[in-house]
């Protein structure tokens, strides 16, 4: 097995090619965080709903040096590719097609046996889920690093561009896909150019809805862009019923309101525990 560090601007560190052989990478469960409330003279608690907590996994590895000499300068770049202020991503071989956003927890001392360093990194990430390399609209059946087992997907013809005015969105993960905490991008492409105009998105799925009044263009496109909702770099929200179109887990039933609607695209990643 080997491990990938990738900086969130792009830099990737496969960590055999800077010699650090991996020797186990352990992701630990969920952290179940139950939130109680007490009733005077009643027995127990009631439960008022369970959120999950960060995730914490530990990275276990091992570095060799030329000779003692070399043994500090390879332990300052093991430091340099693990330490950081920023979040990055981890990538496990044995599943490529999914990421951590983590970064070390506290501080970690190599056991010195020679020429040899052992190590045990541990991993904090915010997110209790890793997170898809691939998105909805990347291509899902020839590029073997972004799909593989165990990500939810089937033998089927997933779609996520879609010119119907019903249809129906696939989340493989295990989370809902919540714009407001989750990147997700739609995009909304026009048959004409039309000065007012009622649009809008219902997930019967979620009963979310996302309606527009205003122009529409075939050049540029409407993007409901996180809680935005935005025409190239300008904001379009205020026109809006400011409602938001979050995916659950499975699938969802979206249905399209507007003849003007020429083309539905929805573009985010999966969520795995």
């Amino acid at each position: 097995m080997d491990l990938t560090i990738e900086r969130l601007n792009g830099d990737k560190y496969v960590l055999s090619e800077h010699g650090i052989v991996t020797r186990d990478f352990v992701i630990d469960s969920p952290e179940a965080i139950n939130a109680t409330e007490t009733v005077e003279g009643m027995d127990g608690v009631i439960d008022a709903g369970t959120t999950y907590g960060p995730r914490t996994m530990t990275g276990s590895f091992y570095f060799k040096a030329v000779d003692l000499y070399d043994y500090p300068l390879l332990r300052n770049e093991v430091y340099r590719i693990f330490q950081s202020k920023e979040a990055f991503y981890i990538i496990d071989s044995r599943e490529p097609w999914r990421r951590w956003l983590a970064k070390v927890d506290g501080k970690f001392s190599p056991d010195q046996q020679r020429i040899y360093g052992f190590i045990e990194v541990p991993f904090i990430s915010a997110s209790p889920y890793a997170e898809s390399v691939g998105t909805s609209l990347s291509n899902f059946t020839t590029d073997v690093n972004l799909w593989g087992f165990g990500n939810g997907l089937f033998a089927e013809d997933y779609q996520y561009v879609h010119t119907d005015k019903s249809f129906r969105i696939y989340n493989a993960g295990d989370a809902t896909v919540d714009p407001r905490n989750k990147p997700l991008k739609i995009t909304i492409k026009s048959k004409k150019n039309i000065s007012k105009v009622s649009i809008g998105l219902y997930n019967a799925t979620t009963k979310d809805e996302w309606t527009y009044t205003g122009s529409m263009n075939t050049t540029l496109p409407i993007v409901i862009n996180g809680t935005r909702t935005v025409r190239s770099a300008t904001s379009l929200t205020d026109k809006t019923n400011y409602g938001l179109i979050t995916l659950a887990p499975g699938w969802n039933s979206i249905q399209v309101s507007g003849e003007e609607i020429a083309e539905v695209s929805f573009d985010f990643r999966f969520y795995y525990l």
